[in-house]
């Protein structure tokens, strides 16, 4: 039998409970018997007033919701969020689960993730295949979405088709365990003919129809439910831009899914309509409308700069554009630069960039888009709306993220404007903290101090210079101020402090040497 004594207690005691405190009345809410979807959303209201939370947890949660026959209105309406996020939420679904479980750990970012969400199954095991191999290139970001379109390369295992009949021209890699079409539009007229083949296929089984997803669109899972061909199921065949073809059988959307559980009749879908013109006359169409279009904007530079400003900013299947990361990993460099005046001033102008164009403020960079068709559009016609000087301010903003660093450009245009660097940056700690060199050393103190107070010091240790120098530049310690002081390496045009080269900006500035000038070339012919 249990003992009531308290534990260490020598003898029995007395003791009475306290008198509890009045309680505040909590809110309560009677769920009826079976109202799973609401006592759900009850959950994750209670959850979400407490502390946002993570993408993941949300879709678990929003697909639990779908599933017990909630819409996308309702939800958003219930948990206050728009329409949007609530599908984007929902479009985690096409993640396999490691994927999802990487993006809750927070080991892949947002652009990664969404980007992933478009990409099919294999896709996905490949990308995840890089990811474990420790010196593969693992693309992220936009840089993923690049490498999930794949340009032209169409892989020869996407083919519904007999390869060994196919008249078109294959390459492979190095190892010949990979190969390609050489020519997409061949491969798409034979994929093509193979997927109207699988369809008559499915409907001669007795499938209610068969729909053609096209590359432009994307069979999201959460949309549909599971329907047997006996109950009407219909097969939606998934055809992705790098030729991938995947067939989903038996799927019904969600609201046809519910008739069927009433017993209500369910209308096949609209039978596709024959196109109006065969592929070959599109390729026709789209040239002659190509070369129509080229050729008329030669003579309007201002629309066709702006569409290239555009292009720069949203980027396109054959415009890669990127911001330069501006990466190091000394946490000291990349403090002095966030908090330097130069880069002060250009996050002022990305900001007014932001706001002209109406986007968000919270971007990190103008530059980096997703290369959509619709978005780039969009930003185009912005563009036509501003004068001239507002997009060329645009314009600097976007070669100022895309400029590399460390290029021979950064030094061609640093010395066409004739940078002074002292207007846009002073001496700090950082600087003097990583010279290494007492030879250098030694050389900045003579340029700081003169050849008198080097001199008086060349027995010193590097530490101690590099004080003395940093002291001159602070006027601390007594010593006498210098100010707009920029090391060699920092001008325009730089030079080294010694013979033995190395110096990174002065190798730029070679490449960047101006060649002899041209004659002014007449005007070019109308």
């Amino acid at each position: 039998m249990r003992s009531s004594r308290a534990r260490g207690a020598s003898t029995p005691h007395s003791w009475s409970l306290p008198k509890p405190a009045r309680a505040e009345p909590l809110p309560c809410r009677v769920l009826a018997a079976g109202d799973d979807a609401a006592a759900i959303e009850a959950s994750m209201i209670e959850n979400l007033a407490r502390l946002d939370a993570d993408e993941v947890t949300q879709w678990e949660t929003f697909t639990r919701l779908v599933r017990e026959g909630r819409e996308v209105a309702d939800i958003s309406e219930t948990f206050g969020l728009p329409e949007l996020t609530i599908r984007r939420v929902l479009a985690l679904g096409n993640l396999m689960p490691r994927v999802r479980d990487l993006y809750r750990r927070e080991e892949i970012d947002r652009a990664t993730v969404r980007h992933l969400t478009m990409a099919s199954k294999a896709q996905q095991r490949a990308w995840l295949a890089l990811l474990d191999d420790s010196n593969a290139y693992v693309p992220t970001g936009h840089n993923l979405k690049a490498w999930l379109l794949g340009g032209q390369s169409i892989s020869a295992a996407h083919a519904l088709f007999d390869l060994d009949g196919f008249k078109g021209a294959l390459v492979a890699d190095l190892f010949g365990e990979d190969r390609y079409f050489a020519d997409a539009d061949a491969f798409w007229t034979a994929q093509n003919a193979a997927i109207d083949e699988r369809r008559e296929a499915y409907l001669d089984a007795g499938w209610s129809d068969v729909v053609i997803v096209p590359p432009s669109e994307h069979f999201a899972t959460w949309e549909y439910e599971k329907a047997a061909k006996r109950k009407g199921g219909r097969v939606y065949v998934d055809v992705r831009q790098t030729g991938e073809v995947t067939f989903h059988e038996g799927y019904l959307t969600r609201a046809e899914a519910r008739r069927v559980a009433r017993g209500e009749p369910v209308t096949s879908a609209e039978k596709p309509t024959r196109p109006e013109i065969t592929s070959a006359m599109q390729t026709y169409v789209d040239l002659h409308r190509h070369a129509a279009v080229r050729a008329a904007m030669c003579g309007h530079g201002g629309v066709a700069l702006r569409l290239m400003v555009a292009h720069a900013i949203v980027g396109s299947p054959l415009w890669t554009v990127r911001p330069d990361a501006q990466s190091t990993r000394n946490d000291d460099v990349r403090e002095s630069v966030e908090t330097s005046l130069a880069e002060t001033r250009f996050d002022e102008h990305r900001r007014a960039v932001l706001a002209v164009l109406d986007l968000s403020p919270d971007e990190p960079t103008v530059t980096g888009g997703n290369g959509d068709d619709h978005g780039l559009c969009q930003l185009f016609h912005r563009l036509l709306e501003l004068p001239d000087g507002v997009v060329l301010d645009i314009v600097a903003v976007a070669m100022g993220e895309t400029l590399a660093v460390g290029s021979a450009a950064v030094e061609a245009v640093g010395n066409h404007l004739a940078i002074d660097m002292a207007d846009w940056w002073e001496a700090d700690a950082c600087l003097f903290e990583l010279v290494r060199d007492r030879e250098v050393s030694h050389a900045l103190l003579a340029e700081i101090a003169g050849d008198v107070v080097a001199k008086a010091n060349e027995n010193e240790k590097a530490k101690t210079v590099r004080k003395i120098a940093r002291d001159h530049i602070a006027g601390a310690d007594g010593r006498a101020k210098v100010e707009r002081w920029v090391p060699r390496w920092m001008r325009f045009a730089p030079s080294a402090y010694t013979a033995r080269g190395g110096v990174g900006t002065v190798a730029a500035a070679a490449r960047a040497a101006r060649v002899e000038p041209r004659p002014e070339p007449e005007k070019l012919a109308a």
